[in-house]
Formats: structure tokens, C-alpha cells, sequence
């Protein structure tokens, strides 16, 4: 199970306490943000796509959503989001528990700037009812990642 995977990994950082994990699902945002009683845009949600026959992860703040031209100029390709199936095998956690820890080897993992205006951000653990909270720096230090982006667009810049 992925929560083992992800708990394991934190228990060699000295963090495995740090894991909350939940009697109702925090497969969502906003289930997530209920679980964890915080405001929706503070769930740090691990997005799963396709590029160039690999797979990525791109986490960003929970009110963000994916834009598609900032996305096309970062990675010369249109978003494709890997398939439930895809993403439990290519990555190694399903759907709704999608973290950047403890991912499958090849998977690059990438931070959107939408994580930036915050202190401390809640991913998931690798199950669809598990969360941690982790301060941008901690964020950055254990989910390995490669660069921060700017794919996203907040709610107030919708056109």
C-alpha cells in the first residue's frame, strides 16, 4: 500500500509522526480541506501528467488550476493527465493519494508557484484519507523535486 511506501520514507527523515491520517476521505480538496479543517487553497494537490512518454507531478496550491498556455510553454506539449490506472502504476500511488513522496524511480516532480503565498501546505500521504503538513521549504527538501513553475492560474485570474 502507498501510505506504507510514504510512511516508511518519512520514518527514515524522523517525520513519520507528522502523518494525519483520517476516518473520512481527503481524496479532494475541499474533502481534503474538511478533513484537515483548513482552507481548500492550503491543500497542496499532486497533479499526474504525460510528458513526452514519462510521467510528472506538479504540485500545486488547491485553488489552482492547471493553464493551458502557461503549461504548453513550459513543457511544449499539451496537458495530458495520466488515467486513474496510469497514475497507480506509472507513479505508484492512486488516485486521490497522489504525493510527491516515495514516487516510482523516473517520476520528475515539479512545485508550482501557486504554493509560495503560504506557510505551510498539506499533501497527500499515499492514501486517499492521509495528509501532512510541511512548511515550502520542508515541501522542497523531501519531495525531491526539480524546479519551481508557473503553470497555474488562480481563481481571481480567470478570465
Amino acid at each position: 500500500m502507498a501510505i506504507e511506501k510514504v510512511r516508511e520514507f518519512f520514518r527514515g527523515r524522523g517525520m513519520e509522526e507528522r502523518i494525519q491520517e483520517f476516518p473520512v476521505s481527503s481524496a479532494t480538496v475541499e474533502l481534503a480541506a474538511q478533513a484537515l479543517n483548513c482552507q481548500p487553497c492550503r491543500i497542496a494537490k499532486t497533479l499526474s501528467f504525460m510528458v513526452e512518454g514519462k510521467p510528472i507531478l506538479i504540485v500545486a496550491a488547491g485553488d489552482a488550476k492547471i493553464h493551458n498556455p502557461k503549461y504548453k510553454a513550459q513543457f511544449a506539449t499539451k496537458a495530458r493527465m495520466l488515467s486513474a490506472e496510469e497514475a497507480e502504476t506509472l507513479v505508484g500511488h492512486a488516485v486521490g493519494g497522489v504525493c510527491p513522496f516515495a514516487v516510482n524511480p523516473g517520476v520528475a516532480v515539479y512545485l508550482d508557484e501557486s504554493l509560495k503565498r503560504f506557510d505551510t501546505v498539506f499533501p497527500a500521504c499515499g492514501s486517499s484519507n492521509s495528509a501532512i503538513e510541511l512548511t515550502i521549504p520542508e515541501l522542497e527538501e523531501h519531495s525531491a523535486f526539480l524546479q519551481w513553475i508557473d503553470v497555474t492560474r488562480l481563481p481571481e485570474q480567470d478570465d
